[in-house]
C-alpha cells in the first residue's frame, strides 16, 4: 500500500493492517530462526569427514575406489615363490596309456620296455541333456467284475509338472544361491542343457518347493532358537514394492532367515518365542539388544566408528580405543591355540585398559560422542567373547549370511507378495545351513524335494523332517 493510502484509512482498517503486518513479522522471525539453525548445521557438517565403508557401517559397494597410480618406469621384480599345480585326480574315470612308437632315427619302439615318464589329467564335461521318460498308463477291463482299471503312475514320476526334483533343485539353487534372475535362468537352462522352461514355469517350481522347504526351515528355526549363542543382523528387502527387512539369526549349527515389514525389536522377540539364549551378538542397533543374558557388540563396527572419530580429528580417545579393539580381535582369533588361563589373563588386562581409556577426556566432538556412547552403553558388551569360546568378537558370520541377499537385491525386483518373500527366506535358511556344514546345497535340496534321506559327512540330516529317516533308505 502506498504511503498516501494510509492517510485515508479509518481506525478499524488501520488496526487490521497493523495486526496483519505483525503476524507476517512473526512468521518471518520463525523462518529466520529455522534458516539460522540450518546454516549452523551445514557449517558444522562441513568440517566433518565423509562417511565411507572404512569409517562407518556403509556397505562396500557405496565406496569410491581411488584411481590407480601410473606404473613406475622401472618395474620391480616380484619375489620368487614355489610353484603350485593342480593335483592329479585320485580316482580318474578313465585312463589312457600312450606309448612312444618310433625313435627320431626311425627305429620302432616296443611297449614292453617303456616306463612312465609323465602323467597329467584331462578334464572335460560330457554332453549334458535332459532325460525325458514317457509314461504310458494302460487300462484293462476286469473279466470278473467288468470294472475298468487304469495303471497307477510310478511314485517317483507322478503326473502334473513334467520336471523332476533334480531340475527343480537346480533351478532353486541357481536362483537362490547364485542369484540368477528368472529371465537369465531361462536363457541359461536352454543354452547349457537345451531345456526350454518359461519364467512362469520357474516361478511355479519355486512355489511348489515351498511346502517341503517349510518343514525343514521350521526345524532350522527351532534349532537356532534353542542355541546358547545367537548372532543377528538385518538388511533391507523389497516386497510388493515396499521396503521390508530381511533378518538373519546365526547359530553354531544353523542359520535362520526371515523377512518382516519392520526393523523393530518385535521381530527377534517373536522369533525367540520366549526362549532366552546365553549370549546375543550384534551391532549396536537397539532392536537387537536385551534378548539374552549377555550381549557382545561387534568390535568391527566399533573399529569403523573409532576410525571416523580419528578422521574427524580426535587424537585423545579414538586412536587408543581403535588399537584396543584391534588387539581384542586378534586375541579372539587366536583363542583356539590359547589355554583358558591365558585367555583369563588377557581378559583382565583388556578390562584394565578399557577402564583407563574411559577416563580420558577427548575435546573433539566426535571423540567425545564415541567415548560417551561406549561408557554408557557398551562397556560391559565388549569382552564377553573372552568368557565363552563359542562367542565371536565380530558379527562377520551374520554379515556373510546377508551378503547373498544384498547381491540378489541388485539382480531382481525381489518378491511380489508375502508368500514369495517367505519362500525366499526359507530357501536361504536351507542354503546357509548347508554352507555352515560344508554340504553341497544342490544335492541337499534334491534330497528334500525327492523326499529321500540325506547322508552327509556332517550331521545335517537333523534338519530333515522326522518322517525321512536315513536308516530306512539308501542315501540319495
Amino acid at each position: 500500500m502506498p504511503p498516501e493510502g494510509i492517510d485515508s484509512l479509518d481506525a478499524d482498517s488501520l488496526k487490521r493492517l497493523v495486526l496483519s503486518l505483525l503476524a507476517k513479522i512473526d512468521d518471518l522471525v520463525e523462518q529466520n530462526k529455522a534458516l539460522l539453525a540450518r546454516i549452523a548445521e551445514l557449517e558444522g557438517r562441513a568440517g566433518k569427514p565423509p562417511k565411507t565403508p572404512t569409517n562407518s557401517s556403509l556397505p562396500p559397494s557405496s565406496g569410491q575406489k581411488p584411481n590407480v597410480a601410473d606404473a613406475a618406469t622401472t618395474k620391480r621384480s616380484r619375489k620368487g615363490r614355489p610353484g603350485a599345480a593342480r593335483e592329479l585326480c585320485a580316482n580318474p574315470d578313465a585312463t589312457r596309456d600312450i606309448y612312444a612308437e618310433r625313435c627320431a632315427c626311425g627305429a620302432k619302439l616296443g611297449a614292453a620296455d617303456q616306463v612312465l615318464a609323465r602323467a597329467y589329467d584331462h578334464v572335460e564335461l560330457p554332453p549334458i541333456k535332459p532325460v525325458t521318460t514317457r509314461i504310458n498308463l494302460h487300462r484293462a477291463d476286469c473279466r470278473c467284475c467288468g470294472n475298468t482299471i487304469i495303471a497307477e503312475p510310478p511314485a517317483d514320476m507322478p503326473p502334473g509338472s513334467p520336471f523332476g526334483p533334480g531340475i527343480v533343485a537346480l533351478v532353486t539353487y541357481l536362483h537362490g544361491c547364485q542369484m540368477v534372475s528368472y529371465a537369465r535362468l531361462a536363457e541359461m537352462l536352454e543354452g547349457l542343457f537345451s531345456l526350454k522352461i518359461s519364467e512362469g514355469a520357474i516361478a511355479n517350481m519355486l512355489a511348489r518347493a515351498a511346502e517341503p522347504f517349510a518343514e525343514c526351515a521350521k526345524t532350522i528355526h527351532e534349532t537356532v532358537r534353542n542355541s546358547p549363542v545367537i548372532a543377528s543382523d538385518e538388511t533391507s528387502a523389497r516386497v510388493k514394492g515396499k521396503t521390508h527387512w530381511q533378518w538373519t539369526f546365526v547359530a553354531a549349527t544353523a542359520v535362520a532367515h526371515l523377512i518382516a515389514p519392520t526393523r523393530g525389536k518385535i521381530v527377534p522377540t517373536e522369533f525367540l518365542d520366549g526362549a532366552r539364549p546365553k549370549v546375543w551378538l550384534s551391532d549396536r542397533l537397539l532392536a537387537q539388544c536385551n534378548h539374552a543374558e549377555a550381549h557382545q557388540f561387534c568390535l568391527a563396527h566399533l573399529i569403523r566408528d573409532a576410525q571416523y572419530a580419528i578422521d574427524a580429528g580426535d587424537t585423545v580417545f579414538a586412536p587408543a580405543f581403535k588399537a584396543f579393539l584391534q588387539r581384542a580381535c586378534d586375541i579372539g582369533h587366536r583363542r583356539r591355540d590359547l589355554a583358558d588361563a591365558t585367555i583369563k589373563a588377557y581378559a583382565r588386562t583388556l578390562a584394565r585398559e578399557l577402564d583407563r581409556l574411559l577416563k580420558l577426556k577427548p575435546t573433539n566432538p566426535e571423540g567425545r560422542h564415541l567415548r560417551d556412547a561406549v561408557f554408557v552403553d557398551a562397556s560391559d558388551k565388549l569382552l564377553v567373547f573372552l568368557t565363552r569360546r563359542d562367542v565371536e568378537p565380530t558379527n562377520n558370520a551374520s554379515e556373510r549370511a546377508l551378503k547373498r541377499v544384498a547381491i540378489g537385491r541388485k539382480n531382481w525386483l525381489f518378491a511380489g507378495n508375502d508368500a514369495a518373500a517367505e519362500n525366499h527366506a526359507r530357501l536361504w535358511s536351507l542354503i546357509a545351513t548347508c554352507e555352515r556344514h560344508k554340504v553341497d546345497p544342490q544335492r541337499y535340496l534334491t534330497s528334500v524335494l525327492a523326499k529321500l534321506p540325506f547322508t552327509p559327512e556332517h550331521e545335517l540330516d537333523q534338519f530333515l523332517p522326522d518322517v525321512w529317516n536315513r536308516d530306512d533308505v539308501e542315501s540319495a
